[in-house]
């Protein structure tokens, strides 16, 4: 009996090679019960499916009096992102308030981070300080233990933002001369101030995916020779694909991998500076005809993502998306949300939903409004971008000073950072949105369902180390009590009118 059980086992473990096995066994142990070998396999797929779906028994009992943990912004109170000592556990109690329901076993996209812009001009600011200050700052930001964030993503200007201090490329000639093989290319002024502050911070999250996104090819490829507005000229397609390369290998040399580019920030905004109009026709044939074979020769891993703009404009990555030349070098699609609904993002991924979606981008406007900030920005990019399928949720921009310099000639002069440095550290508005999401929905986090209650939007995730993670806003007029179920189980909360809280468990 011994083998027989042993044997069973095999079974158990559901290889259909062990089941021939199993029937083999059985029938020669028991040729006169047969007809229990119909039972076998239904028991198997029951022990399955509970073991599956996590809704058996046991895992009910494991979860009764499990504790909650409650991460808290109340603006009405001056409660910024703490931790609350009241502890929350889960119970078999009904009672009569509404309920969210977190089911895990229905999932959606793998999350890639949450950050911000490091521009030229936080990294300028940041540099500035003392190195023991900037490096309290950065373990604050990059690292997950303590009441430190976790900030998991960063977006890097291509050159100069309209957040530099000035304007520049990396490859910058005397009026009339040209480059097409990228001999002169260099990082020039970003080994000033970016790459110092990028390699600090690789030291305390090695893991930290980085984004670049160029705001203007260098100006003798453009057609008006200028850094704000103007089109990349046609003969220099090949050229400006060599730019990316030589950007993606000259970073890499540094020991920073960029994980993702984007073709052009704000295609549709030439009047920044700098800025460049890339309609989507020309950004097609520059990826099918340049980027994406140079790319490919150069053996280059790194993410092509197109648009980088606004939801409004959702036919500009669709009709790209639709060319199947164009389409087989693109990972997916960038949007900020200065224009359009961010649910129109559903009907990209529905499109193309081999296609990844991020989101990108948002400003908040100096001198900041924590209330009305943190009610929208929750609602519509923690919740709005992540339930319309974003891997990504990052904020504009990451440090400023308190005249919100420096910037371009031209560039925005009401763009508050996520901190303000000037002498000292003031934590705005963006650096709380971002750590109610950041410090627990961990790079490969995956979306779960959860139902949405009238005035209550949240968004759920499954961590890779297997926590539950529910973000909520009370965005109605008064305080509201609702109930959090899980596995059949539920916990019974509370969050004031204006009110952000992340639950753990």
């Amino acid at each position: 009996m011994k083998r027989y059980a042993r044997k069973q086992r095999l079974y158990l473990n559901g290889s259909p090679t062990n089941l021939k096995k199993v029937n083999y066994f059985a029938a020669s142990y028991f040729p006169k019960h047969w007809w229990l070998l119909l039972a076998i396999p239904f028991a198997i797929s029951c022990k399955k499916e509970v073991s599956e779906s996590g809704t058996g028994s046991s895992s009910k009992e494991e979860l009764t009096g499990r504790k909650v943990n409650l991460w808290l912004t109340d603006p009405s109170t001056s409660v910024l992102f703490k931790q609350q000592i009241t502890p929350l556990t889960f119970g078999a109690s009904e009672n009569q308030h509404p309920t969210i329901t977190v089911d895990t076993t229905e999932t959606f996209q793998t999350m890639d981070g949450f950050g911000y812009t490091l521009t030229g001009g936080s990294a300028l600011l940041l540099n500035k300080m003392s190195p023991a200050a900037r490096a309290d700052l950065l373990k604050e930001l990059f690292a997950t233990d303590g009441n430190n964030i976790g900030v998991s993503y960063l977006r890097l200007s291509i050159g100069a933002s309209d957040l530099s201090s000035h304007v520049f490329s990396y490859n910058d000639l005397p009026a009339g001369q040209t480059d097409p093989d990228m001999m002169k290319f260099d990082l020039g002024p970003d080994r000033a101030d970016l790459i110092p502050v990028l390699k600090e911070i690789l030291t305390v999250n090695p893991g930290i995916k980085l984004m670049g996104s160029p705001w203007s090819p260098p100006t003798w490829m453009k057609t008006n020779n200028s850094s704000i507005g103007g089109s990349l000229k046609p003969e220099f397609y090949d050229a400006y694909a060599k730019y990316f390369v030589r950007y993606i290998q000259a970073m890499a040399a540094e020991g920073i991998r960029i994980d993702a580019i984007t073709v052009q920030n704000e295609p549709l905004h030439p009047g920044n500076n700098p800025s460049m109009l890339m309609q989507a026709t020309e950004q097609a044939h520059f990826i099918k005809q340049s980027l994406g074979p140079a790319f490919q020769a150069a053996n280059i891993g790194t993410k092509i993502i197109i648009y980088d703009h606004n939801a409004d404009r959702i036919d500009y990555p669709i009709s790209i998306l639709n060319d199947p030349e164009a389409n087989k070098y693109i990972d997916g699609s960038a949007f900020h949300l200065y224009g359009g609904n961010i649910d129109a993002l559903n009907q990209v991924h529905q499109a193309h939903p081999d296609k990844n979606l991020y989101f990108t981008e948002q400003w908040v406007g100096a001198p900041g409004n924590l209330a009305g900030d943190l009610s929208w920005h929750t609602k519509n990019l923690l919740i709005g971008a992540t339930r319309n399928w974003c891997k990504t949720v990052l904020e504009w921009n990451l440090a400023a000073d308190a005249n919100q310099d420096p910037h371009t000639e031209g560039g925005c002069t009401e763009c508050l950072g996520a901190i303000t440095l000037n002498g000292g550290v003031t934590r705005n508005p963006a650096y709380y949105i971002i750590a109610h999401a950041s410090k627990f929905v961990r790079p490969g986090s995956v979306r779960v369902a959860s139902n949405m209650l009238a005035g209550i939007p949240n968004v759920a995730f499954k961590t890779p180390n297997g926590s539950k993670v529910l973000i909520v806003l009370n965005e109605g007029p008064a305080s509201r009590t609702f109930n959090i179920q899980f596995n059949g189980k539920l916990v019974t909360t509370t969050l004031a009118k204006g009110a952000v809280g992340t639950y753990v468990w």
